[in-house]
């Protein structure tokens, strides 16, 4: 399984989307500032929203289109 994901720092704050096989793991890094980079840097923290794929192509894919704010999905 692929997964698409949206973290963010608080309403209206920052958002990062990012792509993972890992879900749980991924975010606990995020949450843990595990990695550094921007997540770590601007408290983006909070997972609000992640899509599952069972293909590498089509995740990616949705990936993209939201990052460009135009994709749907589930929100937490």
């Amino acid at each position: 399984m692929f997964y698409v994901y949206m973290l963010a720092s608080k309403p209206y704050g920052n958002l990062y989307t990012g792509m993972t096989s890992d879900i749980a793991r991924r975010v606990w890094e995020h949450k843990n500032n595990v990695v550094p980079g921007f997540t770590k840097k601007y408290g983006v923290h909070q997972l609000v929203w992640f899509e599952a794929h069972e293909s590498r192509t089509r995740h990616r894919r949705v990936r993209r289109r939201s990052r460009n704010g135009s994709g749907t999905g589930r929100l937490i």
